[in-house]
């Protein structure tokens, strides 16, 4: 018996700490072409990446209840304890479906202890959040503390991204076809957020140097005791533009922990190749 700690492939953490942490990852699921993937499985982000530059269109879809169901009963059986940190509820039907699944599970399983969090994030800010769950778990914090600081974790993450191309930000329905033409005819690149568990638009910055020194500002604005955080950066394989953000945040704020990754297919279908996101916390950690 042991308590695990349970994500989907939304939260984009790197694989290296996918395994020292033991965590285990739910596929959202990708379709192209009537062919069905599995996020991070059965098709990978730098390969649907390349794809998407030569035209190729992706969707996505939650994972559905029955998954979630045959995903948490191998704990149940083994009499394991789990906290499953989700996909934001304002941006996939995920976090619905484990919620049926936990529900089910535990008429079979009465003893089995689930906990769920809608961590209202996505890309890195939900792995940051499933990576400070894994890191309390392995210092022998307790069930409840490990969800309370997730749940505080979860409540204080800020999301700001942009996007290379606006036309993938279209495609799912975003913003306009007019926005997305004007956009790329000048170079305007959006600085966005998530916002109560949705995507929402901060600003416009146009050129991709100025919307980087943009999301570094308003780091320093929305940001507390960023030196002591770790920080999040996910790129639509775009690595060098990362390391870049990274250096004028390490320039800026005296930040030392990084954790920099590809965005995963499952947000990566719709930002599109060029994406870069930072996340970080907006209060004192507890």
């Amino acid at each position: 018996m042991a308590t695990k700690i349970l994500t989907d492939s939304a939260a984009d953490l790197p694989q290296d700490i996918l395994d020292a942490y033991e965590i285990d990852v739910a596929s959202l699921h990708v379709y192209c072409d009537n062919q069905e993937y599995l996020d991070g499985k059965t098709i990978q982000p730098l390969q649907m990446m390349q794809e998407m530059r030569q035209g190729k269109v992706f969707k996505t879809s939650q994972v559905d209840p029955a998954s979630f169901l045959e995903y948490f009963e191998q704990y149940a059986k083994q009499g394991d304890s789990c906290i499953y940190i989700g996909f934001s509820s304002g941006l996939s039907a995920t976090y619905q479906s484990a919620l049926l699944a936990k529900a089910e599970i535990q008429k079979l399983y009465p003893d089995f202890k689930l906990h769920t969090v809608d961590t209202k994030c996505a890309s890195l800010g939900q792995g940051l959040v499933v990576y400070k769950a894994a890191q309390l778990l392995k210092a022998g914090k307790s069930f409840s503390e490990i969800v309370e600081r997730a749940e505080f974790y979860a409540q204080h993450m800020e999301h700001i991204f942009t996007v290379d191309n606006l036309e993938y930000l279209y495609r799912g329905g975003r913003i306009s076809r007019t926005s997305a033409l004007v956009g790329s005819i000048l170079s305007i690149k959006p600085v966005l957020q998530v916002e109560d568990g949705k995507l929402a638009p901060l600003e416009k910055v146009r050129g991709k140097n100025k919307v980087m020194r943009r999301m570094v500002e308003i780091m320093g604005e929305r940001g507390v005791n960023l030196a002591e955080q770790t920080i999040g950066i996910s790129h639509g394989d775009d690595l060098t533009s990362a390391h870049k953000l990274r250096e004028m945040i390490r320039e800026a704020y005296g930040c030392r922990d990084f954790i920099i990754n590809t965005i995963g297919c499952a947000i990566g279908a719709h930002a599109g190749p060029g994406t870069l996101a930072l996340f970080f916390l907006n209060t004192k950690t507890k």
